[in-house]
């Protein structure tokens, strides 16, 4: 798992983060000839289910918190069982560097042998006897391990954070410990000493570069690179790395620049997904985001992905661009809760922590239906991440415009400049983009 380098987007990701995770992931792998995997940090959202079921590529492993666990230092050593003959357990323990785990035959943990556990056994069979001392070392080995192990050994699922127990560890006279999974089986074993030191996960972060985003306990971490096309909030490191942030549309762009440079074309799966991010967050290159590169890889990726025998052969940029924001639209068949969280991002500026979440419907009348039940949402969501305000932006992807709803809104967004509706909500007309429409005129306001 530490070999591995984690490509991950952002919390509460969206099909852009999905996607230039898989599609970043998979070129350093076919460039590189290193280990990459595709991550997540949160849920995957609708839009994103429907596009990696339409393309039929698994979703990215989740994960959730960078920080190291007793998974990444552990090792899965041989294992004998009680009743074996401590020849058995002597024999592994030459291999091991001295350590024998010793079994049930269920597979839970029974005890370990090492050379401290042995030299007692030796110690309390031979003693000071004479008629004691003349006991062979063949015969000695023909004991049963069991009474050469040491059966208090400090236990831990694999899972567990190793900063939440450190210290636990440090008040424990043993050196190593088991390892378990949930069900209490044997793993592995791990050693205090490396448990003091434990490997950093190798990850670097597309979509996004501001810390508040990021996956849980980022410092714990080791920090590659970051591609993004977000404004700069990013995470201080100790060490250089690369660093990339251009003005573009959608992350999958950069991904797919980089693809192309190394002279090689993604599968028809993956630019699929890739594609789709670049027309999920451009709204089918119709945003104010959308540069002529971002068309440019919009017919790069779709000339990779639109090929005969592929899951998308047959289709174009348009009907395919259709599909996935319809995939992604309305509010009727999700929760309210799921509304405002499942695309939401997090902010600080002019002293204020605020979110900003987007969801799109093809007519925003529909917001009518749903005001209190996303105010209410929208209010649980600021208690639960410590916000002084929450915004909602519905965006309809058809008029080219979006509504907003504002939870204990500050008295200096009073001057948006938007038409505030007599449902306490504002008309954004010609506003569909976040980042660079929505987001400026907050932080114009907060930050004067």
């Amino acid at each position: 798992m530490v070999s591995s380098i984690y490509v991950i987007g952002h919390v509460n990701p969206d099909t852009d983060s999905i996607a230039s995770a898989i599609g970043y992931a998979w070129l350093i792998r076919e460039r590189d000839m290193i280990d990459a995997v595709a991550a997540r940090a949160g849920a995957v959202s609708t839009q994103s289910a429907w596009v990696l079921k339409k393309v039929e590529l698994e979703s990215p492993f989740l994960l959730t918190d960078a920080s190291p666990r007793f998974l990444s230092v552990m090792r899965r050593l041989d294992t004998t069982t009680p009743d074996k003959p401590l020849k058995d357990a002597w024999a592994i323990a030459s291999r091991t560097g001295g350590i024998a785990p010793i079994l049930t035959e269920d597979g839970k943990p029974y005890g370990i042998m090492t050379g401290k556990s042995l030299f007692r056994f030796l110690s309390q069979k031979v003693g000071t006897h004479p008629n004691q001392q003349s006991l062979k070392i063949s015969d000695f080995l023909q004991m049963p391990c069991q009474e050469a192990a040491e059966t208090v050994v400090p236990r831990f699922q694999g899972n567990t954070k190793i900063r939440d127990v450190l210290n636990r560890i440090l008040r424990e006279e043993s050196d190593e410990f088991f390892v378990l999974d949930e069900k209490g089986n044997y793993l592995g074993i791990c050693r205090q000493r490396d448990l003091l030191h434990p490997p950093r996960l190798k990850v670097i972060l597309v979509d996004h570069n501001e810390a508040q985003q990021a996956v849980s306990s980022l410092d714990e971490a080791e920090l590659l690179e970051v591609i993004d096309h977000h404004r700069l909030g990013n995470p201080s490191t100790h060490l250089p790395i690369k660093f990339f942030v251009d003005i573009v549309g959608s992350t999958s762009t950069l991904i797919s620049e980089r693809i192309e440079e190394a002279g090689l074309s993604a599968p028809p799966s993956i630019a699929g997904v890739m594609l789709a991010g670049v027309l999920a967050d451009t709204l089918i290159l119709t945003s104010p985001t959308t540069t002529e590169r971002d068309k440019m890889a919009a017919d790069r990726l779709a000339r990779w992905a639109f090929i005969s025998g592929s899951p998308l052969a047959g289709m174009d940029i348009q009907s395919y661009g259709q599909a996935v924001i319809t995939a992604g639209a309305g509010l009727s068949v999700r929760t309210p809760a799921d509304v405002v969280s499942s695309d939401m991002k997090t902010y600080a500026a002019g002293g204020f922590n605020f979110s900003i979440s987007q969801a799109e419907v093809s007519d925003h009348r529909e917001v009518n239906k749903y005001i209190e039940k996303l105010t209410e949402a929208l209010s649980s969501l600021k208690e639960l991440n410590g916000l002084d305000f929450s915004v909602l932006m519905v965006t309809d992807v058809v008029r080219g415009s979006s509504r907003l709803i504002i939870h204990n809104s500050p008295p200096l967004l009073d001057e948006l400049p938007y038409e505030p509706l007599a449902d306490g909500t504002w008309l954004a007309e010609d506003v569909v983009s976040r980042k660079k429409q929505l987001l400026p005129a907050i932080l114009g306001l907060l930050e004067d």
